[in-house]
C-alpha cells in the first residue's frame, strides 16, 4: 500500500464525509440538542468501526451474498433514521444554554451508532471501495490495510462531523428559530434518506 494510494484514498473519503447526509443530520441535531456532541460523534465512529471490522472480517462478502441479509439491515436502518428524522421534525432542539437536553452518553452514542452502523449502503460503500486501495503484495497484511484505510476514514468523519455538530451549535446559539428550522430540515434529511431506502427495496420485490 503506497503513500500515493492512501492519498488517493484520503480524497475519495474527504470527498464522502463532505457530503451531507444521515450522518450530517444527526451531528447537527446533536450539536443543537446537548452540551457536547463528543458521545454523538463517538456513536457514529463506533457504527464505523463495526462495518470496519465487518469487511476485514470479510464476512460483508457473506452478508451481501445471503438473501435477505441486506434486506433486513436496509428495513432496520431505515426504520431507525424515520424514527429519528420524524422526532426531530416534530420535536426540533434548540441550543440549551444550560445543559438541559443533556442526555446520556450512552444513548447519545448509541443513536449515533444506530446511524451510521445500520447503513447498508455504507456497508457496500466500504466493501467497495476499501479493497481497491489495498496491495496483497504489500509488507501489510490485506486485514491491516483494511483496518488501516477504515481507521483514516474514521478520522475524516471526526474532524468534519465534530466541526458540523459544534459549528451548528455556535451559529445558531442565539438564533433559535433559525436553529428550530435547521433541525427541522435535519430531520427532513434522515426522513427522506429512510424513503429511498425503502422505496429503493420496494423496486426490488
Amino acid at each position: 500500500m503506497t503513500i500515493g494510494m492512501v492519498g488517493a484514498f484520503w480524497a475519495v473519503s474527504a470527498l464522502l464525509v463532505l457530503t451531507p447526509g444521515a450522518d450530517w443530520a444527526y451531528a447537527i441535531t446533536a450539536g443543537l440538542r446537548y452540551r457536547s456532541v463528543l458521545p454523538a460523534i463517538s456513536g457514529l465512529l463506533a457504527g464505523y468501526l463495526v462495518i470496519t471490522v465487518v469487511v476485514a472480517a470479510g464476512a460483508a462478502a457473506l452478508i451481501t451474498s445471503t438473501p435477505g441479509a441486506l434486506t433486513v439491515l436496509t428495513l432496520a436502518g431505515a426504520g431507525y433514521l424515520a424514527y429519528l428524522g420524524i422526532t426531530t421534525i416534530l420535536d426540533p432542539p434548540t441550543p440549551q444554554a444550560d445543559g438541559s437536553g443533556e442526555g446520556s452518553w450512552l444513548t447519545q452514542a448509541g443513536r449515533g451508532a444506530m446511524v451510521s452502523g445500520f447503513n447498508p449502503k455504507a456497508l457496500l460503500l466500504f466493501l467497495a471501495l476499501l479493497p481497491q486501495f489495498t496491495d496483497p503484495a504489500a509488507a501489510w497484511p490485506l486485514t491491516v490495510q483494511l483496518v488501516a484505510l477504515g481507521g483514516l476514514h474514521m478520522l475524516m468523519c471526526a474532524v468534519v462531523y465534530t466541526g458540523v455538530g459544534t459549528g451548528s451549535r455556535t451559529l445558531l446559539r442565539a438564533r433559535p428559530a433559525a436553529a428550530r428550522l435547521v433541525a427541522r430540515c435535519s430531520g427532513v434529511a434522515m426522513t427522506a434518506i429512510s424513503a429511498g431506502l425503502l422505496i429503493e427495496q420496494i423496486r426490488h420485490f
